[in-house]
């Protein structure tokens, strides 16, 4: 039997789309609505934290803003190419230009408050 805070979970979850070199344009560059981009890996413990985070606000701000992920080891050229050099780092893209980076996993009041000027 599976618990319903497990299908709550998985829904938020699939909220959070993954994204690649290749992809990034469509996914986040020509997106309408801003987009927040964690920049991760599969070895960051801050990254696995923030997960939970971006996942329900993801869910709770559908529509008005889209949450992507982009893994640093397999995507270099993106990377590269935003200057990322630390995980997590979170960017946030409008009209295909970024606007906002943060640095470092914090709770999702905190990234509230700092996406409060995106958000509207």
């Amino acid at each position: 039997m599976t618990d319903l805070t497990d299908l709550t979970r998985n829904e938020a979850t699939a909220t959070v789309r993954a994204t690649t070199d290749a992809g990034f344009a469509v996914d986040v560059l020509s997106a309408g609505p801003p987009v927040l981009v964690q920049f991760t890996a599969v070895w960051c413990g801050p990254c696995r934290q923030l997960k939970p985070v971006l996942a329900a606000l993801a869910t709770e701000e559908a529509g008005r803003l889209r949450v992507v992920e982009i893994d640093v080891d397999h995507n270099p050229a993106t990377t590269a190419r935003y200057g990322v050099l630390a995980t997590p780092t979170l960017m946030v893209f409008q009209d295909g230009e970024p606007v906002k980076s943060l640095v470092g996993a914090r709770p999702k009041r905190k990234l509230r408050e700092e996406l409060a000027d995106v958000l509207g």
